[in-house]
């Protein structure tokens, strides 16, 4: 069983094409968390960067960096010095014309003690994905794609902003033993949109997300980030990213919800609750394995 209560901690924050003043904000929110008492800090997804995918344009490439580089050291060391577990992003560059859109975890003293390379890449409008980040790989035998990492405050499904909308990433994370789901976010409206279609967006994403918590009896953690975000090449008409962060528990009751400005959200987690959510509801005993052979079809016809 693990500790009856957890204290989490999410940054919501804007983010610069400048590294190092993304990353002071993300500094001074982790240390003002850890200040506060939290054990598990999240950053948001590209938090050291602007949202470059807006466009296509090779020379973005020079913001990669490998998994230990500069970002990583950086963030490697606030776990240790504030003691604590802390999942960031980074855009990573693997190898010479191979790059991941990359969650990082680092325990405390221990350093990294894992990674999630995002699985689904989407491509869209605005969001180019597919151009900047190869999917992550499928390879359970060594931790990679949707297994979850072990830290000193329990086993972490981490998933990665496009993963949200995607049931199975959440079930594969909790069969897999994840004690709780998070999703490291970039999401936000184009300009463009009028109020009703935002308001119907932001709702459906927030929704599925705590549906993933009441499917799995887990806790669910979403850090997203604010404020707009110009589209460089003038194509588009940027994107303004619409906050949201939020907390939830096993149930999908709403625990820590964030606005549309930057902010930290701290929550304290009961983490007995999902085990005892589980026995009420087990979704997981009841499942008809034998009867969905056909998911790993891409459409029945």
């Amino acid at each position: 069983m693990l500790e009856k209560s957890l204290t989490v901690g999410l940054v919501q924050q804007h983010a610069w094409p400048d590294k190092t003043r993304s990353l002071a904000a993300s500094e001074a929110a982790i240390r003002e968390l850890a200040r506060q008492g939290a054990e598990l800090v999240v950053l948001q997804e590209l938090h050291a960067t602007h949202y470059f995918c807006q466009y296509e344009d090779p020379a973005l490439f020079d913001l990669a960096e490998p998994l230990d580089g500069p970002t990583g050291q950086h963030l490697a060391d606030l776990a240790r010095t504030l003691n604590i577990v802390l999942v960031g992003s980074i855009f990573e560059r693997r190898a010479a014309g191979l790059y991941h859109n990359t969650a990082v975890v680092y325990d405390r003293a221990q350093g990294r003690v894992g990674h999630y390379r995002k699985m689904h890449i989407p491509d869209d409008p605005g969001f180019y994905e597919k151009f900047y980040f190869t999917p992550g790989d499928h390879d359970p035998a060594r931790a990679s794609g949707f297994s979850p990492i072990e830290t000193s405050v329990g086993c972490l499904g981490v998933l990665v902003c496009w993963d949200q909308w995607y049931p199975e990433a959440a079930r594969l994370m909790a069969l897999a033993g994840a004690d709780i789901l998070l999703y490291p976010t970039a999401i936000g409206w184009d300009p463009n949109d009028d109020s009703a279609e935002k308001t119907r967006q932001k709702d459906a994403w927030t929704l599925i997300q705590r549906a993933h918590g009441v499917a799995n009896g887990v806790p669910v953690l979403v850090a997203n980030r604010v404020g707009f975000e110009a589209d460089p090449s003038k194509v588009g008409s940027g994107i303004q990213f619409w906050g949201g962060s939020f907390a939830c528990g096993p149930q999908g009751e709403l625990l820590a919800h964030g606005g549309e400005e930057a902010e930290n959200l701290l929550v304290t987690l009961d983490m007995a609750r999902g085990e005892n959510t589980r026995r009420i509801w087990p979704y997981l005993r009841d499942r008809r394995v034998e009867a969905y052979t056909d998911l790993t079809r891409r459409y029945r016809d």
